[in-house]
């Protein structure tokens, strides 16, 4: 027996034309079935990277349904795997059906052994790198940024400065519109410490002023009407590891100036208790709103902002996050398409398109919830601009205001590789058929770029 387990399986109910397909393609560990069941025990038992299938199966080999039932139960069971449907020479209608399906690709009977062979190849490859780049995903993941996906300089940027910081104690002042993941980058923050307590968030906005300085300090015991016990407030429980303060620009005044005494002294007293308690907190603020200009209305103090602002990070606005809309995109129709227990669901090229052109005011809040809806109301497998309730955009114009040609070029790559990247979902060998290049001209022009693989 073989050491290495099957990667083709090879699905034919005519015995002879199965040893045929075998011999010719006995470069590859493979192994054979000739009807649903067989097929379906087969794919369970191997996880073959590559199917090979006819549509003409029994009981009913002049009917095309037992085939179409074997291919949509293997892209449900898989939807990674390489299906190559083999037809007859009048089946376009079919092979189309098969290819919207999710079968990867189609060769019409009787089939060339050579094309078979450079076909089964090619999906054999692209199953490697979708692996790989799988693994590389999961190894993200363990990475304190690695659940924020963006394909954008100024985001890595971004993402290495938290890293960086995140070694030491020093106050943090995330500034960024509404939806553009400033809690994700503050747990972030605290993943990548070495502080061992507990990551805290509250939204300052939420809270009624009479609740927030119990909620932020906690009180003692007869503190006032209905503080029937002791309870700690959120800065406590944060002891020992990070508090966000969400929204800090609604802060209160009368909050501000004791938030500022707990920062310079790093002591706090409960309503209602005269014992100051040491707590050691990292603080985590966050805002949409512009704090300078608050400070010249007299809305915030300057004194808290300096305490608070040591290392501001400013994040920008998905629209300004070249690539990235379309990535998210993508990563958000995987995630849901499990949840709702559907297969693997695609947004068509005038999708992508219209989700390149909207302008996301919500930012990558507005687009996961617009995808959230799309994969519960789509009809089928396809993502349609309709489906997502935008506008498919008319071809852009020309933009002749910078001239010089070096600068031209650069932007122009970027742009370029950037989009087919976001538009493949990270695949690298469609991104490179995209452009019109190989894949070791892509990961040149990926390194000289600086984007990551």
């Amino acid at each position: 027996m073989s050491a290495q387990p099957p990667s083709l399986l090879i699905v034919e109910d005519d015995l002879a034309l199965q040893k045929q397909l075998k011999w010719s393609m006995d470069r590859f560990e493979s192994v054979t079935a000739d009807d649903v069941a067989s097929a379906v025990l087969q794919f369970r038992r191997h996880k073959p990277a590559v199917v090979t299938m006819d549509l003409g199966l029994p009981p009913d080999q002049d009917s095309v349904s037992e085939g179409f039932r074997l291919l949509e139960k293997l892209i449900e069971l898989e939807p990674t795997t390489k299906v190559i449907v083999l037809t007859g020479q009048n089946d376009q209608n079919n092979a189309l059906r098969a290819i919207r399906m999710g079968a990867y690709d189609f060769l019409a009977k009787p089939v060339d052994p050579d094309v078979l062979v450079l076909t089964v190849e090619r999906a054999m490859r692209l199953h490697e790198l979708q692996q790989e780049n799988q693994r590389l995903l999961t190894q993200q993941e363990g990475e304190p940024t690695g659940k924020l996906l963006t394909r954008d300089a100024q985001m890595q940027r971004l993402c290495r400065t938290i890293e960086r910081v995140s070694a030491s104690d020093a106050t943090v002042l995330l500034l960024g519109e509404s939806g553009t993941g400033k809690e994700l980058l503050a747990q972030a923050l605290h993943d990548a410490s070495r502080r061992k307590g507990r990551f805290v968030a509250i939204n300052c906005a939420a809270i009624p002023e009479a609740l927030l300085e119990s909620e932020l300090f906690g009180y003692e015991r007869g503190a006032f009407t209905g503080a029937t016990k002791t309870t700690v407030g959120k800065i406590e429980t944060a002891h020992g590891g990070t508090l966000m303060l969400d929204e800090i620009g609604d802060l209160p005044m009368s909050l501000q100036a004791k938030l500022l005494r707990f920062l310079q002294e790093r002591n706090i007293e409960r309503l209602g208790g005269r014992q100051e308690i040491a707590v050691d907190v990292r603080i985590v603020g966050a805002t949409h709103q512009d704090l300078k200009a608050q400070i010249e209305q007299g809305l915030f103090r300057e004194d808290l902002y300096y305490r608070l602002a040591e290392i501001v990070v400013d994040i920008p606005p998905l629209r300004d996050r070249a690539g990235d809309a379309v990535l998210l995109a993508h990563a958000f129709l995987r995630r849901f398409s499990s949840e709702q227990r559907r297969p693997i669901l695609r947004l068509t090229d005038e999708a992508i398109r219209a989700v390149e052109a909207h302008r996301w005011p919500g930012n990558v809040r507005e687009l996961q919830n617009m995808m959230k809806r799309a994969s519960i109301m789509a009809d089928g497998d396809r993502i349609t601009a309709e489906d997502l309730g935008l506008a498919v955009p008319d071809a852009p114009a020309a933009d002749d205001t910078e001239l010089d040609l070096r600068t031209v070029r650069e932007r122009a790559e970027r742009q370029a590789v950037v989009a087919a990247l976001s538009r493949t979902d990270n695949n690298i060998a469609k991104a490179a058929d995209l452009l019109g290049v190989s894949r070791p001209t892509l990961y040149d022009l990926m390194a000289k770029l600086g984007l990551k693989t």
